[in-house]
């Protein structure tokens, strides 16, 4: 289902635009591996995983992609950064884009922003920008896509 909600966009000029956002939702298989300890990482306090996802829905894709962690000294309290490639279809647009993720934990309160990497977009996915939210219900992952071209 996709839902459009219009929006604003600043042009260069700085006169405002109308733009039309599309939201994409589906579900996703995800596998995290951790990579080996190395002088980089102790898996205490720093780890590094690679990251193999296969996107259903309105997102039909394969991503790969590594991520990093932090722990902090106090029980739920960490961090991680992740960047990961996705290449497939959405919306009926084939091609690629990247996404960046930043996730903060503080004494279990969690923020995560994932967002399409500005210019990543190739083939018909050219111009792709927005934020993706993933919702975790029980072993469950789903995701909700809010993009414009």
């Amino acid at each position: 289902m996709l839902l459009h909600l219009p929006a604003t966009r600043a042009n260069i000029d700085g006169s405002i635009r109308r733009v039309v956002m599309s939201s994409a939702r589906g579900t996703f298989e995800v596998k995290i591996t951790p990579m080996p300890v190395d002088d980089y990482t102790d898996a205490a306090t720093l780890g590094r995983m690679t990251i193999d996802k296969q996107f259903s829905g309105e997102l039909v894709a394969t991503s790969k992609g590594q991520m990093i962690t932090g722990m902090g000294t106090v029980k739920g309290s960490a961090a991680y950064s992740a960047i990961e490639k996705v290449t497939g279809t959405l919306g009926g647009h084939r091609g690629d884009f990247v996404l960046q993720h930043t996730g903060i934990m503080s004494r279990g309160a969690q923020s995560l922003v994932i967002t399409v990497v500005p210019d990543s977009g190739t083939d018909a996915l050219a111009g792709l920008t927005g934020t993706m939210q993933i919702i975790i219900d029980g072993k469950q992952h789903s995701y909700v896509f809010e993009y414009t071209f």
